[in-house]
């Protein structure tokens, strides 16, 4: 990986943001993790097995789709990177196949994640049942309710799944909970977290293995239009594994065009919103210091979104320097537009989103492209998570 400056410092830092604050207990685990990341994700033998993995487990790599009723419409070239097609159904199974398979060479045999959407316990889970190891999720009770295909999932699996009620019961809570699962067990136990957040090196760890869905994009795009490089790239931001991913490859160039959506819940200016960005303010959380949504005393905030993992109060540091630097723009999408820009992707292509990609799929309504531009869009799940909060929606409209 080429040094540029959206990549992390020694100490983790993405200019302002980052860094690693951490209780003692979890010292020697983070530093572990520190002195060895990089040694063991670029070496050969992890390259060769993490890919293998990914090509004949995963499913990757995932399509580049044209979608020519979308691109009819909105006058411009749509392709969709259909991370929804991988196995489990979300592009969180690229980061969980690489961490068990550093938590390996690390010696640790027990596994523990937190999930919103439930998408990255299913990968955790799936990932642990391959490698026959112990696996312990962490979930908000309110999600576990509103996500409970995924529930079932992770249990068939046979991971352990732990509802928190604390909080809001949601995705800050359930990584509350992990880490403190994780102070009480430094030794055996290794911390799968599911997003660009946390104490350095995870935000560069999880960028870097979700790295695989750019890097697709390049090649298929190039293959297709003979030009590697996307005019935009467009992908839903919560903590931010995604847009990290479908972003990494094209950071350094400025003439790719990087737009994520963040959750605006029932509006910006209703206090029912976790778009961080447009609400927040620089603070420290779960390890590292980036935009928070926060009061005038400087506690964080409930957030609130019908998405399940993009109901988070923080975003990566990666994004928020991207934000400070103006690299990438970030818009607000409501629930409403979300759920409607999900129905037309379903009705238009025959897909399905989950309704965190739906956020993203959005942006074609609030933006204009040129009819020549290549617009990539990380379709970033499936909806079949989604299916009962869809149902409620669309029993009150009308026949369409």
């Amino acid at each position: 990986m080429v040094k540029s400056r959206f990549t992390p410092d020694e100490r983790g830092y993405y200019g302002e943001f980052g860094g690693a604050f951490i209780p003692e207990m979890l010292m020697g685990n983070i530093q572990e993790l520190q002195e060895r990341y990089l040694e063991i994700v670029e070496s050969e033998m992890f390259k060769s097995e993490f890919h293998s993995l990914l090509r004949d487990y995963s499913g990757r790599p995932t399509p580049l789709y044209p979608a020519m009723r979308l691109s009819e419409k909105y006058k411009t070239h749509v392709f969709l990177k259909r991370e929804d097609l991988n196995h489990t159904g979300a592009h969180k199974i690229n980061n969980c196949v690489g961490q068990v398979l550093l938590a390996e060479k690390l010696g640790k045999k027990r596994i523990i994640a937190e999930t919103g959407a439930g998408q990255h316990g299913v990968a955790t889970a799936t990932v642990c049942a391959l490698k026959g190891l112990e696996c312990v999720v962490y979930m908000g009770a309110l999600d576990v309710e509103r996500q409970a295909p995924n529930v079932t999932k992770m249990k068939m699996l046979g991971a352990t799944v732990v509802p928190v009620h604390s909080g809001n019961k949601t995705l800050k809570d359930a990584t509350n909970e992990a880490m403190r699962d994780w102070i009480s067990h430094p030794s055996d136990t290794h911390y799968i977290i599911g997003s660009v957040v946390g104490p350095h090196p995870y935000p560069d760890l999880v960028a870097r293995l979700q790295s695989v869905i750019s890097y697709e994009v390049a090649f298929q795009l190039d293959e297709k239009t003979g030009k590697p490089d996307p005019d935009v790239v467009i992908a839903c931001v919560g903590g931010g594994s995604n847009a990290a991913g479908g972003f990494y490859a094209f950071l350094d160039n400025p003439d790719v065009k990087l737009i994520g959506a963040e959750a605006a819940g029932l509006g910006n200016e209703t206090g029912e919103s976790a778009a961080t960005l447009a609400l927040g303010r620089t603070g420290i959380l779960h390890g590292s210091k980036s935009y928070l949504i926060q009061d005038i005393y400087g506690q964080v905030t409930e957030p609130y979104s019908i998405s399940a993992g993009l109901d988070y109060p923080g975003i990566g540091p990666l994004h928020s320097h991207l934000y400070t630097t103006g690299r990438c723009r970030y818009l607000s999408i409501t629930d409403q537009e979300a759920l409607e820009a999900a129905m037309e992707l379903t009705r238009m292509e025959g897909i399905i989103p989950a309704l965190e990609s739906a956020h993203a799929m959005a942006v074609l309504r609030k933006e204009s492209f040129r009819p020549d531009e290549n617009v990539v869009i990380i379709l970033s799940g499936r909806g079949d998570k989604d299916m009962s909060t869809y149902s409620n929606y669309f029993k009150n409209e009308p026949d369409r």
